[in-house]
């Protein structure tokens, strides 16, 4: 048997997220469907994490093993993008790996970035690709605001209801807040996630940028560990899971 990781990006809008569910087509069983034609045998895909309805990705990371050894990876990057292009979804890479490599749990760090546009025009080129704010933002003490959220801590407030993560303590290591023209780009660092945690999280920040908050009410709301006290989550289509770190 062979291991190999592919790095995948997709257009989120019309999947039902990654993992495979009853309801809708997922990324994760439009790709296996692919992976079991080409390599002429059943294949199962196992993801770095979840990414829900409408959360695209940049670099997922993913792995499956085959008995097939995969001599050109060249070909096969053609051979199944030819397959997937229509579905807005890329394989962007292929490795080989060591058998024991997983997608998710050998995954050391993965990194998610958020997309506002802050203009008073509607989004073309961004649409379904960004959160449209019209309402000037204060770049600033969203900036300042998004530090108090890096460390160790509870992160219940911004914690999905039907998160099944054994515990809401996570470490986000970094919370980096650019700005480039009316972009507002917001990343997020941490070795997991809880369910909802960043769309959460930049719902409360944008409260911070309208000045419905101040920096001190929005630490009360961190330090709340409730989840009644959080803004409504950011819209999905601004979210994406730009990298996994291993």
């Amino acid at each position: 048997m062979f291991t190999y990781q592919i790095i995948i990006e997709y257009d989120g809008t019309n999947f039902v997220g990654w993992q495979k569910q009853k309801n809708g087509a997922s990324v994760q069983q439009t790709i296996e469907k692919i992976l079991t034609k080409i390599l002429k045998e059943k294949i199962t895909l196992y993801g770095s994490g979840r990414t829900d309805t409408g959360v695209h990705a940049a670099g997922q990371s993913a792995h499956f093993m085959s008995k097939s050894k995969i001599n050109n990876k060249f070909i096969f990057l053609n051979s199944i993008n030819f397959f997937l292009y229509k579905k807005k979804i890329s394989i962007l890479k292929i490795n080989k790996k060591k058998l024991n490599f997983h997608a998710r749990y050998s995954a050391k760090k993965r990194e998610y970035k958020y997309i506002i546009v802050n203009r008073i025009a509607p989004l073309s080129l961004d649409f379904n690709k960004a959160w449209h704010i019209k309402s000037v933002l204060n770049f600033k003490h969203i900036k300042k605001a998004a530090k108090l959220l890096e460390g160790n801590k509870d992160f219940s407030t911004f914690r999905s209801s039907s998160c099944n993560s054994r515990s809401p303590v996570k470490t986000l290591e970094e919370a980096i807040v650019k700005k480039l023209g009316t972009k507002i780009i917001i990343i997020f660092k941490s070795k997991s996630f809880l369910q909802q945690q960043v769309r959460s999280m930049v719902g409360c920040l944008k409260f911070v940028g309208q000045g419905k908050w101040n920096l001190k009410k929005f630490a009360y709301i961190v330090k709340s560990k409730t989840r009644a006290n959080c803004a409504p989550p950011a819209p999905a289509h601004g979210l994406y899971l730009s990298r996994v770190y291993y």
